[in-house]
């Protein structure tokens, strides 16, 4: 296959080990931005924002990992999955809002990983950050089984080097006692919304990579594990390292904590694996915009515009926990949406149904599944409006009840769902 392709994958091509799948989930989640999230919370005590954590970061995994079986059982990407509950044009809605949050995050990675370098070797930053968004392009580039094979390697170092940070964390003395008030009610759940917001922005990996995987229960495991584990430790080893060394910035904090080039080398590496999952969904996304698009073509044209993007990264970095939060009200209710039709199916499709036919055209799934979009719409604006009682779970129920709703009453005009046996 190519690099970047949208086509199902055949059973007989389900290779991928779940380790494998459980290594790129995880070589994502380990990244400096997973470190800054533990800095974002608002202001409560330690070991109240460290059970904020733990929920934000299970529940977040769970819908990922709910998800995940899609893939392992249809062989088709997210993208492509979408297309059922939100129709062909819905889901091109979505695979531009990807496409464009992306740009983003392979920015803020690139600059992170550029600024360490230059405090270590000296140079130019913008010379580091190109030449590491071109690394993970080439990387990418080798398709799904490289960019495994490179994780099989990357992340066992990023958990040792990360080993050695909790160890460097754990010598250092204690802070003087933050003076923290007594954190509200409301503060406590937009921290929650924070965390599981930052495990769900990685949502529409959900089928990609586990579209190579024949387990499904096994995609499941490994996807929820990979997002998990990484968040259950780098979260917190934030928090505790920014009120350790009085800083939110993830390299300050590693120099102060005396991690040298080991602190270095885990921003840096941790960077670029998560780049491979960035590069690699944006490119499924502008697939999905533009067909005839090159699939080595998009990998180069993303991550150009990832790299010159990367001089506004600090901006975005200090606005982190806004940028999550702009992001979960997207994709709490599409998440809702999709474990609508797909967790327990409404309708159910072939899966030629969710591509043009040859000649061209609209899928068989139509252009637009009204009650998938009025769900995704509806979740959304009950994210925006409910910050006060914990905007999460309120909207992927409005939205799980919405399309459940929506999917009956308009059941003789809907199109049909995926067909399990279709496979």
């Amino acid at each position: 296959m190519q690099p970047v392709d949208l086509q199902p994958v055949d059973a007989a091509a389900q290779t991928q080990r779940p380790s494998d799948l459980f290594l790129i989930f995880a070589g994502a989640n380990i990244v400096a931005t997973t470190l800054q999230i533990g800095t974002a919370l608002p202001a409560m005590p330690t070991w109240l924002a460290l059970g904020v954590i733990a929920v934000g970061s299970i529940a977040g995994a769970w819908l990922v990992g709910a998800l995940a079986p899609i893939g392992a059982r249809y062989g088709v990407p997210s993208i492509v999955a979408a297309r059922a509950p939100l129709g062909y044009h819905g889901a091109q809605l979505l695979a531009l809002l990807v496409f464009l949050s992306n740009f983003v995050w392979i920015a803020l990675d690139n600059a992170i990983a550029a600024s360490v370098s230059v405090q270590l070797a000296g140079g130019s930053d913008a010379w580091w950050a190109v030449g590491y968004g071109v690394l993970a392009m080439l990387i990418v580039l080798g398709g799904p089984q490289l960019v495994g094979l490179a994780d099989r390697v990357a992340v066992p170092v990023l958990g040792l080097t990360g080993v050695l940070m909790t160890l460097a964390w754990w010598r250092m003395p204690a802070a003087p006692p933050a003076d923290v008030a007594a954190a509200s009610l409301g503060d406590v759940l937009r921290g929650v919304d924070v965390v599981f917001g930052y495990q769900v922005s990685w949502l529409l990996m959900f089928s990609d990579y586990s579209r190579f995987t024949a387990s499904p229960r096994a995609s499941a495991w490994a996807a929820f594990g990979g997002l998990a584990v990484p968040a259950l430790w780098f979260i917190p080893l934030g928090l505790l390292a920014s009120r350790v060394t009085g800083s939110t910035d993830p390299g300050v904090m590693v120099t102060r904590m005396g991690l040298g080039w080991w602190g270095g080398a885990l921003l840096i590496l941790a960077s670029l694996t998560t780049n491979f999952v960035n590069l690699y969904m944006s490119g499924l996304a502008l697939k999905s915009l533009w067909p005839r698009a090159s699939g080595r073509a998009t990998v180069w044209i993303i991550g150009g515009i990832g790299a010159a993007m990367s001089f506004l990264s600090a901006t975005w970095l200090a606005r982190l926990a806004d940028f999550t939060l702009l992001l979960a009200a997207v994709f709490v209710p599409v998440g809702g949406v999709l474990l609508a039709h797909y967790v327990r199916p409404v309708r159910r499709v072939q899966v030629q149904a969710l591509y043009p036919p040859a000649g061209g055209g609209t899928p068989a799934v139509g252009s637009v599944v009204m009650p998938g979009l009025v769900a995704w719409a509806l979740g959304a604006v009950t994210f925006v409006l409910a910050p006060s009682i914990g905007a999460t779970l309120p909207s992927l129920l409005v939205s799980v009840v919405a399309y459940r709703v929506g999917t009956r009453a308009t059941a003789g005009s809907m199109p049909e769902g995926i067909d399990p046996a279709s496979r």
